[in-house]
C-alpha cells in the first residue's frame, strides 16, 4: 500500500530543474516541469549515473555521461545509449508541498 510522503517545498524545485531527494536509503529525482510535478528513480537505468545534473528541456531528462534521454512524465527512455525505462512515482502538490507515494 502507498503512502504520501512529504518530499519537499515546490519553491525548492526551480522552473525547468530537479532536485535530489533521498528517503529511506533510496534517491528520488524530483522534477518541476511546464506539466508540474513529477519523481522518478535518481539514477540513469544506462550506467548508474546520478541524473541529478542532467539538462531539463520541456518533460525530457538528459543523463549528464552519456546524453541517454527519458520522458519525465512516464519514465520512457527515449533515446541511446538508454533502453530501460526510469521507475516514476505518483506526486500530488497541496499547501506549497511537493508528496510523492512510495511502498
Amino acid at each position: 500500500m502507498s503512502q504520501w510522503i512529504d518530499a519537499c517545498a515546490t519553491d525548492d524545485v526551480d522552473d525547468e530543474d530537479l532536485i535530489a531527494w533521498m528517503h529511506n536509503g533510496r534517491n528520488y529525482a524530483i522534477y518541476n516541469t511546464e506539466k508540474g510535478y513529477f519523481a522518478s528513480d535518481l539514477m540513469c537505468t544506462h550506467e548508474e549515473q546520478s541524473l541529478e545534473d542532467g539538462m531539463v528541456i520541456d518533460c525530457v531528462i538528459e543523463c549528464p555521461l552519456h546524453g541517454g534521454r527519458f520522458d519525465i512524465c512516464t519514465g520512457k527512455a527515449l533515446s541511446a545509449p538508454c533502453t530501460t525505462d526510469l521507475v516514476t512515482y505518483p506526486v500530488k502538490v497541496e499547501a506549497g508541498r511537493v508528496f510523492i507515494a512510495l511502498d
